[in-house]
């Protein structure tokens, strides 16, 4: 984007440097009063908005035709009578801290042009958002129930990638020990707590702790979690790679003595 197509506050009775100084702080966020901050981010946004919705839709649109678990959860979702096609779909602009949301009533799936990091961030969204859907149109969830609400949280952070190792990094959440069981748990108390029936934080741990193990375990419409199976391989693999770089530092080693 060039910066120059931001329109800096009036300037045009100002010295030279102050114009510059102003323009700097324009173009760069530094040195702005919140009220010209809130106008330059709006101003942005807006010279960003029709680029973020094509590119929204466009990979709306390829992902319904072509991912494995989108098509899945297509169908599954028509066989209990809940058809949803690409019109249950829409890209708007979001808050900054969402990528998608839904209607239950409805159907409707929001998805939050800008917010998405790659086409796979969408995937997971939309899978996600589905197993909400599928959670309805199957159980006849109650969404001001916070236990209902929590199992369906947690079935789909576990369900959907949102809880892949690599994102759960660039998130600055990491760790080795059951890092995928945590990302579930704490992504699942956030959502809680948001909900308009739910008191405080306290409460949302408390839904979500009494339905966490069940729901965990149940991957319906899914044969089995295949984000667990990734990180099972992954684990077994690095274990193999730590025990192979054991081998060759030994015999290393051992020709170094000889």
């Amino acid at each position: 984007m060039n910066p120059g197509n931001s329109t800096p506050p009036s300037e045009s009775h100002e010295p030279a440097f102050e114009r510059w100084r102003h323009r700097l702080a324009w173009t760069t966020g530094l040195g702005l009063t919140s009220e010209e901050s809130l106008r330059r981010d709006q101003e942005r946004q807006a010279e960003l908005a029709p680029a973020q919705l094509a590119q929204c839709r466009q990979w709306k649109a390829d992902l319904l035709s072509s991912s494995p678990k989108i098509t899945f959860m297509l169908k599954h979702l028509e066989l209990l009578g809940t058809p949803i096609g690409p019109e249950f779909l829409h890209c708007t602009p979001c808050q900054p801290t969402h990528a998608g949301g839904t209607d239950p009533d409805t159907g409707n799936i929001v998805l939050c042009q800008g917010r998405f990091m790659s086409k796979k961030h969408m995937e997971d969204t939309i899978t996600h958002e589905l197993l909400h859907l599928y959670d309805q149109s199957r159980f006849s969830v109650d969404w001001s129930n916070l236990r209902h609400h929590a199992c369906s949280e947690v079935r789909a952070s576990n369900l959907s990638g949102d809880c892949r190792w690599g994102r759960e990094v660039r998130r600055l959440f990491f760790s080795f020990s059951k890092q995928h069981q945590a990302c579930v748990r704490r992504r699942a108390v956030a959502s809680v707590q948001a909900n308009p029936s739910c008191p405080d934080r306290a409460a949302a741990e408390r839904a979500v702790n009494e339905v966490f193990d069940s729901c965990f375990k149940d991957t319906r419409p899914f044969d089995e979690n295949v984000m667990l199976v990734h990180v099972a391989r992954w684990r077994t693999f690095s274990i193999y790679i730590g025990k192979l770089r054991c081998r060759i530092w030994r015999i290393l080693f051992l020709f170094s003595v000889k």
